[in-house]
């Protein structure tokens, strides 16, 4: 078996897909509309072999965090320009520290989900 994809339930389509298009630098693939309820927009990175499915439920219904689920978790190749980047765009977001040997931080998406962005380890 392989992974297929993660389903995401978001409160704001436009917003969820400014961040992980335009910030995280995924790119949409699909969008399917499930009558006038709801839309299906599924995300991929650049190797298309993972997905993220967003819901967005067009009922205004609001949804509650389960802690069951962790985080969202993504590689780049440097950390410093997308901290940059978190910052001119005034989002919190907290740093690992600085004794651990591997670089990341955890901010928010604009659902509330955790998002973990961090440097994959230099060879």
């Amino acid at each position: 078996m392989r992974l297929a994809h993660t389903m995401i339930r978001v409160k704001d389509l436009d917003a969820t897909l400014e961040f992980y298009v335009d910030f995280i630098g995924l790119r949409k693939v699909r969008e399917r509309p499930i009558g006038d309820e709801a839309v299906l927009v599924f995300l991929t990175d650049e190797d298309g072999h993972y997905h993220i499915e967003l819901t967005f439920n067009r009922d205004g219904r609001d949804y509650q965090l389960g802690d069951q689920f962790g985080h969202l978790a993504f590689f780049v190749a440097d950390l410093e320009p997308v901290v940059r980047e978190v910052e001119r765009r005034g989002w919190a977001y907290r740093r690992s520290r600085p004794e651990l040997s591997s670089k990341y931080i955890f901010t928010k998406d604009p659902n509330g989900y955790d998002v973990e962005i961090l440097e994959r380890a230099r060879e």
